[in-house]
């Protein structure tokens, strides 16, 4: 009974949302990818949240957290709607009823609707883009990367088989519209043969249409600062700095950002002045955080998969600090990857950290891993939960510690967070 309900009210989303895309016409911003949907996200609306042209400024509408699927994407295309709200049965019915009266009503007087849409469209299992693109196709197709061993693998056959999910997000663009892709991901760089959309691509490798240069973790007396970069385009450069954030993941985004103002007419020194005004990156993706005992925590606590795990501890290998704690989470959904993936975590650790925190069964992997590449035994800890890590961690911190929390969200991670900060 509960399937019947949830597919009739997936049914109804989805013709209310096509029905309002049809009626306002939208610019719609496609955004999908392993990692760094959310980032990208943002950093796009930071840039063009104050674009203006000549018919005046733009209003700008981007998703909610995580609402990627067949409930997130319409609820974002139908309202501004931040969080779900409890009763469901109330909350549904609302959206329903104000959604249809506003298609009702449009017809006689003109909404105040957006201009422009950034949705994020995940990809948890095949099929999943077809259905969000038959609710919105994009002028804008965003693709962050893929990764060698992307999250949500175990429901594909193979690392390719996610590769071709996504690039259903292109496969359909005219020659009109624009994709935005990864050059430093060959999964989703080979994408562009794809599409007769026109290309655009970002990253550090020297051909990209918009290079990252000169990045730098920033730390000043052993205080973790933010990232600093350089945007190089057709031989111009552009310095770009972002505080309380850290990782080249947000190098990445503020680059898609960037791009998707050049194709609406912004310049580079514009889009790099608004990411730096604007940017606020979602909680819980690489922000600084002030923590107890005059510590510092990189809060990655949000989501994890082996790609973002990376990048993550090589942020926190070059930062300096009087003393580097990983405190890392299972990564969840990696079927037949998952042992593989998380001993490859656990070496990097050994090169990144003084101390390695495990939590979860699959962290044990971790932890003897690290142990095999050179970190000290007396310097693992293993735990299964986060609740029972949190008394050994509050009495592990010191003065100036830099504190990496990773893992995937259902982990909780994010208690520990919440436990070791500073309130307020």
């Amino acid at each position: 009974m509960h399937q019947i309900s949830l597919n009739i009210l997936k049914y109804v989303l989805k013709q209310l949302a096509r029905l309002t895309i049809w009626r306002f016409e939208p610019d719609i911003i496609a955004i999908t990818g392993s990692v760094g949907k959310t980032s990208a996200k943002e950093a796009i609306f930071a840039v063009l949240s104050g674009y203006s042209n000549a018919n005046g400024k733009k209003n700008v509408r981007k998703a909610s957290e995580n609402f990627n699927n067949e409930l997130g994407v319409p609820l974002t295309i139908l309202g501004s709607w931040q969080k779900v709200e409890r009763p469901l049965i109330f909350f549904w019915l609302k959206i329903i009823v104000i959604s249809a009266l506003k298609l009702l009503f449009s017809f006689i007087s003109r909404f105040n609707y957006p201009d422009i849409l950034i949705l994020e469209y995940g990809a948890s299992k095949p099929g999943d883009i077809k259905y969000l693109l038959e609710i919105a196709q994009p002028k804008i197709a965003v693709v962050t990367a893929v990764g060698e061993v992307p999250v949500h693998i175990e429901f594909y056959s193979d690392v390719e088989a996610i590769a071709r999910e996504k690039a259903k997000l292109i496969d359909d663009l005219s020659s009109l519209n624009w994709a935005v892709l990864n050059n430093d991901d060959n999964l989703v760089l080979a994408m562009k043969e794809k599409t007769r959309a026109q290309i655009l691509t970002f990253g550090f490798s020297s051909d990209s249409n918009l290079k990252i240069t000169s990045f730098e973790n920033r730390s000043e007396n052993n205080k973790p600062i933010g990232i600093s970069f350089k945007f190089e385009k057709e031989s111009s450069f552009v310095p770009v700095n972002l505080r309380g954030v850290f990782g080249k993941a947000h190098a990445y985004a503020a680059a898609i950002g960037a791009l998707v103002g050049v194709i609406y007419g912004i310049n580079l020194v514009e889009a790099a002045e608004a990411l730096s005004a604007n940017y606020k990156p979602a909680k819980a993706r690489m922000n600084l955080i002030y923590g107890i005992k005059n510590s510092y925590i990189i809060d990655d606590s949000y989501n994890a998969s082996p790609l973002s795990m990376e990048s993550a501890l090589e942020t926190l290998k070059e930062l300096e600090g009087e003393r580097k704690i990983a405190i890392l989470g299972d990564m969840l959904e990696l079927g037949k990857y998952s042992i593989e993936a998380h001993e490859s975590i656990g070496k990097l650790a050994a090169q990144s950290a003084d101390i390695l925190i495990t939590v979860g069964p699959r962290g044990k992997f971790m932890a003897d891993s690290a142990i095999i590449s050179g970190l000290e035994k007396n310097k693992v800890l293993f735990f299964d939960t986060a609740e029972e890590a949190l008394n050994s961690i509050k009495k592990l911190l010191k003065k100036d510690d830099i504190i990496l929390i990773k893992a995937s969200h259902a982990v909780g991670l994010d208690k520990i967070v919440e436990e070791i900060k500073i309130a307020g």
